[in-house]
């Protein structure tokens, strides 16, 4: 009786064909030097010294794989968890009880070759760790569940998604220069993620309230949640804890707006470090150095993001922006071209919405400036 091969895998295991790295994937051309020795060919009855067969296409450039607890299921040996923060190639992923630091597993790597990592804050996944005396526990990434709720921008020409799995984006802006033009990048990047963002104006004691509230009552019109904040008198503090109670969110915005001021205002045990602002350029100095999960003691968990100075919509086609632009969609179907471009064309509906106010012309402003300049899409807000 013959023994049966032991089945791989098993509880929801299943097999991936995935590209061998690229040192792998063609073998080298035979040679034979010594036929150029006598200055001449071999004849045709010669015998070959060996033969190598070798397979062609694209199937003989790929591999399988067994790939266990796919969406998030783990084997009876894995643990789940979530990558709080990454440090290099090394995640931090919290199971509940401990966080663990693991290392990827180099089929997932190889995997994700058309992404910038494969592993990103807030990912749920699967991990098998090590707990045997003497040995430094860690652990090893085996899967990563499907992802939803992305913030992404583009490096080096590949999609790079910054935070995965929030329900909801803070866009802080600051009231010494409110850049309305970068909180539209922002929100566009957050709808093309299928994230739901909120504009939060901090350092209101700068403004009057008459300022603060022409600035937050463009976005409020869009149905947008909005809000005013001082992480220095406390103003709008008890407003933003409520928006972001038992949600897991995202703050972003530029160096120096003031994210982890308003962080360590609502939960002071946090201790994020506080940065100020150049007096040579007027633009905040990076405090905080990588992307990290943090739990709120009223519930919910907040990433906070490194201020970043650009935001790159690259991987937003110019074609969709109309759709990231909410007042414009209910006018599109009555432009007179189906391709309008809402910049020159006679018929237009969103330039007739415009110049009836139906539509803020600094967000149509806005539209074009992302729609005519596509260098300004990877640049900084003005």
């Amino acid at each position: 009786m013959t023994k049966g091969r032991k089945k791989q895998g098993g509880g929801g295991a299943r097999k991936v064909r995935v590209a061998f790295r690229a040192n792998r994937g063609k073998p080298a051309r035979e040679k034979d030097w010594a036929q150029f020795a006598d200055g001449g060919a071999k004849e045709e009855g010669d015998t070959r010294a060996g033969e190598r067969v070798a397979a062609k296409g694209a199937l003989s450039r790929k591999r399988t794989v067994i790939v266990e607890g796919e969406g998030g299921n783990a084997a009876p040996d894995q643990r789940e968890g979530t990558v709080v923060t990454l440090f290099g190639l090394i995640a931090h992923v919290d199971d509940g009880t401990r966080v663990w630091p693991c290392t990827v597993r180099r089929v997932l790597r190889t995997r994700s070759t058309i992404g910038r990592g494969a592993v990103t804050v807030g990912d749920r996944v699967c991990f098998t760790a090590d707990e045997r005396d003497g040995v430094e526990t860690e652990g090893v990434i085996e899967s990563v569940a499907p992802r939803r709720g992305e913030l992404k921008r583009v490096s080096n020409r590949r999609e790079h998604t910054v935070v995965a799995n929030v329900d909801q984006v803070l866009i802080v802006a600051s009231a010494e220069a409110p850049k309305p033009h970068l909180v539209d990048r922002y929100i566009v990047s957050a709808l093309h993620g299928q994230i739901a963002p909120i504009v939060c104006l901090n350092k209101i004691d700068l403004l009057s309230d008459e300022e603060v509230g022409a600035f937050v009552s463009v976005y409020a019109a869009l149905g947008y949640d909005t809000l005013g904040t001082c992480a220095t008198d406390g103003r709008g503090v008890d407003a933003l804890r409520d928006l972001l109670r038992d949600k897991e969110s995202v703050l972003a915005g530029q160096s120096g707006v003031g994210k982890s001021s308003l962080l360590n205002t609502l939960q002071p045990g946090l201790g994020l470090k506080v940065g100020a602002i150049s007096v040579e350029t007027s633009k905040g100095r990076h405090t905080t150095t990588r992307a990290t999960l943090l739990k709120l003691d009223f519930g919910g968990y907040v990433v906070d993001t490194p201020g970043i100075r650009s935001f790159d919509l690259a991987q937003v086609p110019r074609e969709r922006l109309e759709e990231f632009f909410v007042e414009f969609v209910e006018h599109v179907p009555n432009c007179r071209f189906a391709d309008c471009t809402h910049i020159h064309e006679d018929g237009c509906a969103i330039l007739a919405a415009v110049d009836e106010a139906a539509i803020c012309r600094q967000r149509y402003d806005s539209y074009v400036r992302l729609f005519t300049d596509t260098e300004l899409r990877r640049t900084t807000g003005e």
